[in-house]
């Protein structure tokens, strides 16, 4: 699997909810993999003040903030999505991209460009849930606390469930996931 692209983004969202439809981005982190390697210097960050359609402020849930720790303060002053879309666009350019759930943060950014006029078309998806589920198939839990116990991975200090401190873990368990996934027989 590595062979087949050398350049991975690896991106996390931090929202106010769970609806690409009806909630909003408040922080996209990303990180480059280039031939197996993380490329720390190569990053996307930037937290996101969260408008409705109309183009008014959006308060951030209590529970939202609850698991993030982003607050309306925090955001106050940050460029709104559409300033921030077409550079993180840019950043990803051809590269396949990688989250931990794809499905949630894919959604996400579907839905946020079609509304700003733009296309998330990247070359290819990639879950690290997926992975985790085909390298652990008899362990039930794959969210990323537990794999990246299970890989023996640390999330920076205050990290966890910021986007970039997420993004950091991810790119880890996607390399060493498919360093275990390339050792592995094929299934007969």
């Amino acid at each position: 699997m590595s062979g087949q692209h050398n350049e991975y983004v690896v991106f996390d969202l931090e929202t106010t909810g769970l609806s690409p439809a009806n909630d909003a981005i408040v922080e996209i982190g990303a990180l480059k993999i280039r031939g197996g390697v993380i490329q720390e210097r190569e990053r996307f960050e930037s937290l996101i003040r969260p408008q409705y359609p109309d183009g008014s402020p959006r308060l951030i849930p209590w529970r939202a903030s609850q698991v993030h720790g982003i607050s309306d303060q925090m955001v106050a002053r940050a460029p709104a999505l559409g300033e921030v879309l077409p550079d993180f666009l840019a950043f990803v350019g051809g590269a396949a991209v990688v989250a931990h759930n794809i499905s949630f943060d894919g959604g996400f950014m579907r839905a946020a460009t079609r509304r700003h006029g733009l296309l998330w078309t990247p070359e290819r998806e990639l879950c690290t849930v997926q992975l985790s589920r085909r390298a652990f198939p008899r362990e039930r839990a794959h969210n990323l606390g537990v794999l990246a116990q299970r890989l023996n991975l640390e999330f920076a200090p205050g990290g966890r469930h910021r986007s970039f401190g997420d993004v950091q873990v991810t790119a880890q368990a996607f390399v060493r996931l498919l360093a275990m996934l390339e050792r592995q027989p094929a299934p007969q």
